[in-house]
């Protein structure tokens, strides 16, 4: 069975897009869906009032690994694309792959590098709705699809 690869991407890979990695890994249950995360352009990691609400709010650690850079190999190989910042342009995506907008997706979700506490937990707990909402729509497509095989 192949491999779903859910891509999220933000600005940096050091907030917004590793929190909807790790939580979509976490809460994820269909083994043949993996999620990875990249950024836009290389900048600092996670600071640590993000790492420590991402860990509170949803058990996750935010810091395992360096933010990575987005790639066309990455793009290339995700069956989905997240993008979860508002701050990312769109044409990173439409010039030279008209196929990906099939796949895109844009949340917009703003960035907080100020360590505002509020903000971040807010930011926290809309991606964990959307992340939620993602999964549970991407496991009743893979039902109604089981389903439609098992009658043929």
């Amino acid at each position: 069975m192949k491999i779903k690869k859910v891509l999220f991407v933000c600005k940096y890979n050091a907030f917004r897009s590793r929190v909807a990695e790790e939580y979509f890994n976490r809460v994820n249950r269909n083994e043949s869906i993996k999620a990875a995360s990249r950024g836009i352009i290389m900048g600092a990691n996670s600071d640590y009032v993000q790492r420590r609400i991402s860990r509170y709010l949803l058990g996750i650690n935010i810091a395992k690994r360096k933010p990575l850079p987005l790639t066309v190999q990455d793009m290339k190989g995700a069956d989905m694309i997240v993008v979860t910042a508002n701050d990312v342009p769109k044409t990173v995506f439409d010039y030279r792959f008209p196929s990906l907008q099939k796949r895109l997706i844009i949340w917009k979700i703003k960035d907080e590098q100020a360590m505002n506490e509020k903000n971040i937990r807010n930011i926290v707990l809309k991606i964990k709705r959307k992340v939620n909402a993602l999964s549970k729509n991407w496991r009743k497509q893979n039902d109604t699809r089981n389903r439609a095989r098992k009658r043929i």
